[in-house]
C-alpha cells in the first residue's frame, strides 16, 4: 500500500541536456544533485539540502524521433500501477509507457483524455515521496492542470483517484478550480488559453526569492512566458520554461519581503491561486 494514494509523490525532469539541465536548476531552484547512475541508466537525483526532491533523466531515443518534449513529468502514488493503467484507458486517457519496473518503482506513463501527461508510480521509497510542501524551499508546492475542458477534467481525476472540489475562483477572465485530496489542497485547474500548447500539467517550485530567481532564469538561457504577478495571498509566481524548453513555475516573495526570510514561508492557502496585478 502505497503512504498516500492519488496524490502527487514524485517528480522527474526528462530533458535532452542533463548537464545543462543540472546546472540551470542548481542556480534557479538552489538544488544539489547526486548522480545514481547505474549501467543500464543515467539518472541524477536533485536534492535540496539531505532531501531527494526529484530526477533527471535523458529523454529516451525512441521519444527524441517521436518528437517530444522536454518536460517535467508528475507521478501520482497508487497501489496497483497495472490495475490503474487499464482503469485509465476504460475512462478514455491513454497509456504511452505501459507498467513497466523502473529505477523508482513500477511505473507507467499515461496521459488524460486531453491528452495532459503524468506517470503513476507503485512502491516508490517512503523517503523518496514528496507530497505538495508549501513552506518547504526547493519543494514543489502546487500542481496546476492547464485543461481544455475544466470540467471534463475534473470528472476524469475524481473518477480516477477520488480527488475532490474546493474552492472555485471566478477572475475577470479565467476560473480557477481548486481540488484536494487526503484533506489538503494541492492544486488547481484552468482553462488552457489560445496561445497555450496541449493540456499540461505545471508544477510550481518553492524558491526564496522570486527577483533573484527569475533573474537565473534569463541568463542561464531559459525564458519568462509569464511573470512575477502578484497572487491575492501576497505571495508572487512566475511561469517559465528551461534552456531545452520544458516548462516549470516558480512561486516565492518579492526581494523587498525576503530579507532575513531563508528557511520557509507562509505558503499558498486554499485560497489566493488567481493573479492580482503583473509586477510593477
Amino acid at each position: 500500500m502505497v503512504d498516500y494514494p492519488g496524490r502527487f509523490v514524485w517528480y522527474e525532469l526528462i530533458t535532452t541536456d542533463m548537464a545543462a539541465a543540472k546546472a540551470f536548476y542548481s542556480k534557479v531552484v538552489g538544488w544539489g544533485a547526486q548522480d545514481v547512475s547505474t549501467p543500464d541508466l543515467t539518472y541524477t537525483l536533485f536534492t535540496a539540502g539531505r532531501a531527494e526532491v526529484s530526477g533527471l533523466m535523458d529523454l529516451p531515443e525512441d521519444g527524441r524521433k517521436m518528437g517530444a518534449p522536454p518536460r517535467w513529468m508528475g507521478y501520482v502514488g497508487v497501489d496497483d500501477v497495472d490495475a490503474t493503467a487499464d482503469r485509465i484507458k476504460r475512462l478514455g486517457g491513454v497509456v504511452y509507457v505501459p507498467p513497466t519496473n523502473s529505477n523508482i518503482g513500477r511505473i507507467s506513463v499515461v496521459a488524460d483524455p486531453q491528452t495532459a501527461t503524468f506517470g503513476l508510480v507503485e512502491g516508490l521509497k517512503p523517503r523518496r515521496q514528496q507530497l505538495a510542501e508549501p513552506g518547504k524551499l526547493g519543494r514543489v508546492g502546487w500542481h496546476e492542470l492547464i485543461a481544455a475542458d475544466r470540467e471534463k477534467s475534473f470528472a476524469f481525476y475524481g473518477e480516477l483517484f477520488g480527488w475532490q472540489k474546493e474552492d472555485a475562483e471566478t477572475g475577470p477572465t479565467d476560473t480557477y478550480q481548486l481540488f484536494s485530496a487526503g484533506g489538503q489542497t494541492f492544486g488547481g485547474m484552468r482553462p488552457k488559453h489560445p496561445m497555450e500548447p496541449d493540456p499540461f500539467w505545471l508544477y510550481y517550485f518553492n524558491i526564496g526569492d522570486i527577483d533573484a530567481a527569475t533573474e537565473f532564469v534569463k541568463t542561464g538561457g531559459g525564458q519568462i512566458l509569464e511573470g512575477p504577478q502578484e497572487l491575492l495571498d501576497g505571495s508572487w509566481i512566475a511561469r517559465c520554461t528551461d534552456p531545452q524548453g520544458a516548462a516549470f513555475a516558480l512561486q516565492g516573495k518579492r526581494s523587498e519581503d525576503s530579507i532575513g526570510w531563508t528557511t520557509e514561508w507562509d505558503g499558498i492557502s486554499s485560497k489566493g491561486r488567481l493573479v492580482t496585478k503583473p509586477r510593477g
